[in-house]
């Protein structure tokens, strides 16, 4: 052990005092060293994004795009580039839970061997705002109320529905927002998007305009609203955890990366503007084209080293990838890397190892707070003889901005375009599934119902009122509220959309692949279960990729009805049912007396049943579910196929694995049943 100066420690556990009792020492250089690191070892947390989890990996392109664009990763089929990942929440601070209601920061950086390209995106598409002049409004209306700082990590609450109540351009985001992509099952099952359009330029300076969209190999799955609240208390990492234990475990996440390419004169053929943030362009129109795929594959070393200290910026792009005249990129490609110089302590922040391109770097940028590099001679400036001319311009060889004619006035002000703001929400609405859209009700009832302010709810309504009459209504009634009148639009003539319906926008249009893989199942177990049975669904589950559990009234050893033992490595206690994807209930008489007698049990098949998640039944363990409530049928009669009962338990359990990888919304009633 050392100090940071190299001087061996002979004793860490004592500080130098003058005898035994005596006082400590101002002398104690060693105690000084220690004491002064730790008191300034956090930085300033991010204003936004702030909570975080990261990995790395790489980018694997399918085949060259040279037609397309001259940036790095997209040159050779088969290129492999490296990525450095970071999902995030938006609203919370940095030690607030994983499971809010929230929109889902995705940032990848890709150190390509021409310098690193940032793309900061999201799990949705599209913002809640036009132009970076109300960014700043934004976020002091969502983030906690200032005379007292609350709520945490969450946008219930009068400040945020005020301010979003007045910015019709927000509702259509407030449509994605409400619905379940805004509590993903995990990071490892959402979709990332790069908001803005951008342009992609070829080697000969040719242009076309680009979207980028990352698809979940797994599939889009979300968690239940109540399921989401009950995890933030005894597991407030979930989605931590979730990603670092699937990549420990060699489950290396994945996603494809697809782009959607299209012309200046396509863009100026839609009835919406591409340079609108709050705007998608639907698939129907300009189809996704996959181009590679992203494996994230190795935990970070350091989580302050790397997760926290990672510095990603719009402005950062390659030779190949320019910017659109999109005013909402425009104010983020100033304030990304404005507010990593005031978080990481200067201007040097790219010589971080995180952030450090792995291609080399020259310039004439000298000194400044943290300087890593040691550069040798005396010439800082350019042109010089002294130092040769290095180092020399690129030309034609480095980036090269595109040359986009600007020849207009300078004013503030949006186009026409710019003033639709209910088409794409309506379109969202519309393209879900009857689930999907009680859900998006439900969220809104939930949201406005903790709004004090009833002239913020009703101005609410009327603006829901413009994007289906049907959900201001569901909305209305849960609130005891009548529909207002729709609010007025900012546009007269309210142009026709292209599409009505895009089956793309629902969550279920993604399963992804089939089956349980890196899903957590909770086995309950006690005194006189069926081991049998217990070793025939641990083993299937295991072999389906799934993660099996015992869970017992407590941990540790119980007794099988065979005279065998076996471990619960998880209680009713310290792992709770919603931190389970599905649980399964083993025969065996002693098994069920003993559960019986513990009223969490029922609690935990209650909430099983309420979030939609399969079950798996042995023996007289439907007795179980009939004290719980529990019915075998779905609303309509029909039986329901997420519950499983079964006597043979590998016949029973490969049923179960066939419908345990999904939800069962058809279950869900409004009040639930159970």
């Amino acid at each position: 052990m050392t100090t940071n100066q190299g001087v061996p420690v002979s004793d860490n556990q004592h500080s130098l005092k003058a005898g035994l009792r005596g006082p400590a020492l101002l002398k104690d250089f060693i105690l000084r060293e220690k004491i002064t690191h730790f008191d300034h070892e956090r930085i300033p947390e991010r204003v936004v994004h702030a909570r975080g989890s990261g990995a790395h990996g790489f980018f694997e392109c399918y085949a060259p795009l040279t037609n397309l664009t001259r940036a790095a990763p997209f040159q050779a089929k088969g290129k492999v580039t490296p990525v450095f990942v970071r999902f995030s929440t938006v609203q919370g601070e940095r030690g607030s839970k994983d499971t809010a209601r929230d929109v889902r920061g995705f940032a990848v950086k890709f150190y390509t061997d021409e310098g690193n390209w940032d793309l900061v995106g999201n799990n949705m598409p599209v913002f809640f705002i036009q132009d970076a002049m109300k960014f700043p409004d934004l976020v002091h209306a969502v983030k906690p109320e200032p005379h007292h700082q609350m709520p945490q990590a969450a946008s219930a609450h009068d400040t945020f529905w005020d301010f979003v109540s007045l910015m019709p351009e927000s509702t259509h985001m407030l449509m994605w927002l409400m619905s379940d992509r805004a509590i993903p099952r995990s990071f490892r099952m959402m979709q990332g998007f790069g908001v803005h359009t951008f342009r992609f330029v070829n080697a000969q300076g040719e242009s076309r305009l680009v979207k980028f969209h990352w698809t979940p190999k797994l599939g889009t799955h979300a968690l239940a609203w109540e399921e989401a609240v009950k995890i933030a208390g005894p597991d407030p990492d979930f989605h931590r955890r979730d990603l670092w234990e699937a990549i420990e475990a060699g489950e290396y996440p994945e996603w494809e990366l697809g782009l959607q390419v299209f012309t200046e004169e396509d863009a100026d053929r839609f009835s919406f503007d591409v340079l609108d943030s709050t705007k998608i362009i639907p698939e129907e129109l300009v189809p996704v084209q996959p181009v590679g795929r992203m494996v994230l594959n190795r935990n970070p070393d350091n989580f302050f080293a790397e997760t926290e200290q990672v510095a990603f910026c719009t402005a950062h792009v390659v030779p190949g990838i320019d910017f659109t005249n999109d005013p909402l990129l425009a104010g983020r490609i100033h304030s990304y890397v404005d507010t990593q110089i005031t978080r990481l302590g200067g201007p040097n922040f790219h010589e971080i190892p995180i952030n450090a391109p792995v291609c080399p770097v020259h310039n004439n940028q000298r000194d400044g707070a943290h300087r890593q590099a040691v550069h040798r001679g005396r010439v800082a400036y350019e042109p010089n003889s002294l130092g040769g001319g290095c180092p020399f311009q690129a030309g034609a060889a480095g980036f090269v901005s595109f040359p986009e004619p600007v020849a207009q006035d300078e004013l503030r002000g949006h186009p026409e375009k710019f003033a639709e703001h209910y088409n794409q929400a309506t379109l969202f609405y519309d393209s879900q599934s009857p689930e999907e859209q009680a859900h998006i009700a439900g969220a809104f009832r939930f949201e406005l119902s903790k709004v004090t302010v009833p002239a913020v709810r009703a101005r609410m309504l009327a603006g829901l009122a413009n994007v289906s009459a049907d959900l201001a209504a569901q909305v209305a009634d849960g609130l005891g509220m009548e529909v207002p009148e729709p609010m007025p639009r900012a546009i007269a003539r309210v142009p026709k959309p292209e599409v009505r319906t895009s089956e793309a926008l629902s969550m279920l249009a993604r399963p992804g692949d089939p089956g349980v893989r890196t899903r957590r199942f909770a086995i309950l177990v006690a005194d006189g279960v069926d081991g049998a049975t217990v070793e025939a669904v641990q083993g299937a589950l295991l072999d389906a990729g799934a993660v099996p559990r015992l869970m017992g009234v407590r941990i540790g050893v119980c007794a099988t009805a065979e005279g065998g033992e076996l471990d619960a490595d998880a209680s009713l206690e310290n792992e709770p049912g919603v931190l389970f994807d599905g649980i399964i209930v083993p025969g065996g008489d002693g098994n069920m007396a003993a559960l019986r007698q513990d009223a969490r049990v029922l609690d935990y098949l209650k909430e099983q049943y309420r979030h939609c998640k399969a079950l798996l039944v042995f023996g007289d363990g439907d007795a179980m579910l009939e004290a719980a409530g529990i019915d075998a049928t779905l609303p309509d009669g029909s039986a329901d196929p997420g519950i499983v009962f079964g006597d043979d338990a590998r016949r029973a359990i490969a049923s179960y694995i066939a419908v345990a990888g999904r939800r069962h919304w058809a279950r869900e009633t409004d009040p639930p049943r159970v």
